[in-house]
């Protein structure tokens, strides 16, 4: 892939070894001591021409920022396409990949790419295993992706980049699950570490002036060492049956707390407007004896008359019939009234 080839920090074309061991083949193959000395020097013309043509042109690809260095000193960069320079050295071109995402793999190596890559784990188990915050071991592995920015940065301000990056990110990733439970980097705390180790290597980076960009910090696996990761299992199963047991009960309370909330709500409802009707009730009650009160003082035989017949009449609502009965009368003789009496269940017999 592209992202596995390292940028290239050395000199572009042009290189005058190259030519030198052209020239040294041209004088091994040919005796010039036997062309005349005008001959000569339009072969030595023709050479300086043809070392003049190839030394004072070089091509930048478009991934490639090419700079240009003039007796070992910085003096302007160049980006793709046909560009020319000074020729025999006096000033030389080291192209620097700046158009592709490069990557460095921690933990493992990548031996061949593709949609089912093959990875080899073994041997770098110095640079995976590390200590968690509560005294885990745990086997980590993870990659980072990176450009580069600046160009002169990348090939002026420290000697090796690449080593330098990888100390980095080994140093910054030990920190940050050193700090960290071990459940966490396992399971939920994966992305979390991720973005901070991204966010601390590019502070360091830039604080060396590398000219990096770290574009992702990716963990690709995070594993309990091979000796401990059956009892790692089993302490997993565990908290999980514990956590299915919690949300079970979780799922209960939900189900009758709430409800019975609402009943316990519901009563002292019913509860308060039964008391405000009693309450009501009752003041009515004492307004209206009051009224009453305040009449009967003001004539009492009439309010007694009227509350007597008001009475007789609600009591006369209540029953089903009246029978009146003089009190001087002597002889009683009762009246029966057959056709009250008669039922539809007689009438239905008599048919």
């Amino acid at each position: 892939m592209d992202w596995d080839r390292q940028p290239h920090r050395g000199p572009g074309s042009g290189n005058i070894q190259d030519l030198e061991e052209v020239l040294r083949r041209l004088k091994n193959r040919y005796d010039f001591s036997k062309f005349p000395r005008g001959s000569i020097l339009w072969i030595g013309l023709i050479v300086v021409l043809i070392l003049i043509g190839f030394t004072s042109y070089y091509t930048v690809d478009p991934q490639e920022t090419a700079v240009v260095q003039r007796f070992g000193k910085f003096v302007r960069t160049a980006d793709a396409g046909l560009h020319f320079k000074i020729p025999f050295g006096i000033e030389t071109v080291r192209k620097v990949v700046t158009g592709r995402v490069l990557q460095r793999e921690y933990g493992y190596r990548t031996i061949e790419p593709g949609i089912r890559s093959r990875f080899a784990e073994k041997g770098y188990e110095e640079e995976s295993r590390m200590l968690s915050g509560d005294l885990n071991v745990i086997d980590l592995q993870w990659t980072v992706q990176y450009k580069v920015r600046d160009p002169m940065d990348y090939l002026f301000q420290v000697q090796d980049v690449e080593s330098t990056l990888d100390d980095i990110s080994e140093s910054v990733m030990r920190r940050i699950v050193g700090n960290r439970y071990v459940d966490e980097v396992l399971t939920v705390g994966r992305a979390s570490v991720a973005d901070m180790a991204e966010t601390e290597i590019q502070e360091i980076i830039d604080q060396y002036k590398t000219g990096l960009q770290i574009t992702m910090v990716k963990l690709q696996n995070a594993n309990p060492p091979d000796p401990v990761k059956q009892a790692f299992n089993e302490v997993n199963e565990a908290q999980q049956e514990k956590e299915r047991m919690i949300n079970e009960a979780q799922q209960v309370y939900n189900q009758k707390i709430p409800r019975a909330k609402g009943e316990a709500r519901q009563k002292i409802t019913q509860a308060e407007g039964y008391a405000l009707e009693r309450v009501n009730k009752a003041q009515g009650e004492v307004a209206r004896f009051s009224d009453i009160l305040t009449e009967y003082e003001k004539a009492p035989e009439v309010t007694r008359s009227r509350m007597y017949l008001e009475a007789f009449a609600d009591f006369n609502n209540k029953i089903d019939r009246l029978i009146v009965i003089d009190g001087s009368q002597q002889n009683l003789l009762p009246l029966f009234d057959i056709g009250k009496m008669s039922t539809p269940e007689s009438a239905e017999g008599k048919q």
